[in-house]
């Protein structure tokens, strides 16, 4: 049965991100579809990482966080990102990735990426919200943006309800 918001919602195919934390000598990183410029000036962007995940966890000690944009021909790493949890796996083993500020974790094949200073955590539900100061950006690779469409069979690595993961 259809739901009213499906109409609106199901229509969104936002640009996917791969975020990665760093804290107390634990690294993590998640696929994120929740994100978005927040504003122009000063420049912020906002990211919202589920309550579940366990980059959520390190993100809450963390003083960054890095934003990461793939290529549609990145769905591979879409996939580790988005399909497994850092719970079980050392999803930054075999990859190439360099330090940033603050022990920031940053994807050396990204398409592009910054690194945002965390200026606030907002509860939403389900996601906490981390407001980015960017800091340092890099990257620049050409190619269409991976979306969300573009994930479509990539299984969520933590179970995760209906509204948990969109309507």
């Amino acid at each position: 049965m259809a739901r009213a918001e499906d109409g609106f919602l199901g229509r969104l195919d936002p640009d996917m991100c791969v975020v990665t934390a760093a804290a107390r000598g634990e690294r993590a990183g998640c696929l994120v579809g929740f994100a978005s410029q927040c504003s122009i000036r000063p420049p912020r962007f906002a990211v919202w990482l589920s309550k579940v995940n366990h980059t959520y966890r390190v993100a809450r000690a963390a003083h960054c966080l890095v934003v990461h944009l793939l290529t549609r021909d990145q769905r591979a790493l879409a996939e580790r990102f988005g399909g497994e949890t850092g719970d079980d796996t050392d999803k930054f083993v075999g990859l190439d990735w360099v330090p940033g500020p603050d022990g920031a974790v940053v994807l050396a094949d990204a398409a592009a990426w910054f690194v945002g200073g965390i200026l606030h955590r907002v509860d939403g539900g389900d996601h906490v919200g981390f407001v980015l100061d960017p800091l340092e950006w890099g990257g620049g690779a050409a190619g269409p943006l991976l979306r969300l469409s573009d994930t479509a069979g990539i299984e969520a690595g933590h179970p995760v309800d209906r509204l948990a993961g969109g309507f």
